[in-house]
């Protein structure tokens, strides 16, 4: 029996993504099972709650923690994650990872896999889909299996990840969960590997809401696991509180870059469908003599 659960802020949206996704589901799987829970703090406290509620069940194959906002789109869901589960030395399975990931910012490091689309509300909505969302046109590094860390927003956990493994509420609200808990799970021996599992994010544009809370979060991570990560040369061993907070600034800084291409990109979008429509096609003839009396005037 597989049982998904959410930490739910807006019902709205946990109704028309996550819920909706796990309906699908249980068209061909009635036994699935739901948690809800209205969210009482930090995201690390949800996903505790969650486990002391299934963490004993012997019926419980696997326990899928999925954002309110995160829509399951892949009709074979259950199947794949059971067949990355198969292997007893797996803990946690996602649809996006990367290997030599050294902080919180796990796409900083190689990213093998990435099966998700991120959809958007800004600019009259659109869609931005990961380098693995499409099969046929995928890159040469694109690969599936053993990561250092996954994306968080959907993450399934094997039986002994629900007996061994706790969120630690110490690290902050929201931010670094995911990193810390395949952290976690690979110093126990065990493994973290991606799957390739349809899922649609719905999310805004804008990835951070707030940089502060993400800079404390890298920075307490970094100190939990700093013994564990193998430097790159580029940072001394013995760095203190200035060199973590810059490093944290630092990648805060450009995943808020990271924005403006993503609004370039959804102005692009936006600009293309325009110019494909069929009224721009057809108002084409005004626009051209318009164009030509405007320059006979100047």
């Amino acid at each position: 029996m597989f049982v998904f659960a959410s930490a739910v802020t807006d019902p709205d949206v946990y109704s028309r993504a996550a819920e909706a996704g796990v309906a699908r589901l249980r068209e061909a799987d009635p036994t699935i099972e739901q948690i809800v829970f209205a969210s009482v703090g930090s995201i690390f406290r949800n996903y505790n709650l969650i486990l002391d509620q299934v963490k004993d069940r012997d019926d419980v194959e696997a326990l899928v923690l999925i954002h309110q906002d995160a829509e399951i789109h892949d009709p074979e869901f259950l199947e794949k994650v059971r067949a990355a589960l198969a292997d007893p030395e797996v803990a946690i399975v996602g649809c996006a990872g990367a290997v030599d990931v050294r902080s919180i910012a796990w796409w900083e490091g190689s990213i093998t896999w990435a099966s998700f689309t991120h959809r958007y509300d800004e600019l009259g909505g659109g869609e931005i889909p990961a380098f693995s969302w499409l099969n046929e046109s995928l890159p040469p590094y694109a690969r599936l299996g053993e990561v250092d860390s996954i994306d968080g927003f959907v993450m399934a956990l094997s039986p002994w990840a629900m007996h061994n493994l706790r969120f630690d509420e110490s690290l902050g609200q929201i931010h670094g969960y995911d990193f810390d808990v395949c952290m976690q799970a690979r110093t126990a021996g065990k493994k973290v590997v991606t799957a390739d599992l349809q899922v649609v994010h719905h999310h805004s544009l804008r990835l951070i809401d707030n940089p502060e809370t993400w800079i404390n979060a890298y920075m307490r991570v970094a100190e939990k696991w700093d013994a564990h990560i193998p430097h790159n040369g580029s940072r001394d061993a013995d760095w203190e509180w200035r060199a973590r907070r810059a490093e944290a600034e630092a990648s805060a800084a450009r995943l808020m870059g990271g924005l403006e291409e993503l609004l370039r990109v959804a102005h692009w979008k936006q600009l293309e469908a325009m110019q494909n429509s069929l009224s721009w096609r057809i108002t084409a003839p005004l626009r051209r003599l318009r164009h030509r009396l405007a320059k006979g005037r100047a």
